[in-house]
């Protein structure tokens, strides 16, 4: 896909969702992690831990589910990155007290937690407030507002989908007040 065609998609996703996810609710970076898994193999020295089963993580609005969830933390103990597979893995966050709850969803789901990053792969989607985007994978980095959709080249995807597939809903406009009575 060539990046003529490409930046017009880019920047109306863009649109779509930097006027609502560009930073998830702040309490929620502050909330304390829960895990619910059927098995659990923790790696202290390595700084690993990987759930298995029904794996549903929770921090605040944040919520992340899959069949197996790879948890991996720096040297501090602070979590580096979610990584979650499951057929789908599912993500969502509220990014604001007025605003709908973002959901996506991908074969494959890596959260970044340092830099706020998302990355959706095989069978990507993201929903939110009615707006789809649909591709093999999808990248969004919630600090710096970029969003960036393609092909997943170098991974081997269950379903091709060479073209990224949008459906954004026409905004609601409003009333006047004196109409509206």
């Amino acid at each position: 896909m060539s990046c003529v065609k490409t930046l017009p998609i880019l920047l109306g996703l863009s649109a779509l969702l930097l006027g609502t996810t560009a930073s998830a609710l702040p309490e929620d970076r502050n909330q304390p992690i829960r895990v619910q898994a059927d098995t659990a193999e923790l790696d202290d020295q390595q700084g690993v831990a990987v759930y298995r089963g029904d794996v549903v993580i929770t921090q605040g609005t944040m919520k992340i589910t899959g069949d197996t969830v790879t948890i991996t933390q720096d040297g501090n103990g602070d979590v580096e990155v979610f990584t979650s597979i499951g057929k789908p893995a599912y993500y969502e966050q509220k990014p604001a007290v007025d605003k709908e709850i973002v959901k996506a969803y991908g074969l494959t789901i890596q959260y970044f937690a340092a830099n706020e990053r998302i990355v959706l792969i095989d069978q990507a989607k993201v929903v939110q407030e009615g707006n789809t985007f649909e591709g093999e994978k999808i990248v969004y980095d919630t600090q710096r507002q970029i969003v960036n959709a393609g092909r997943a080249t170098n991974t081997a995807v269950t379903t091709p989908q060479p073209r990224i597939d949008m459906v954004i809903q026409p905004r609601k406009k409003e009333q006047p007040a004196e109409q509206a009575q």
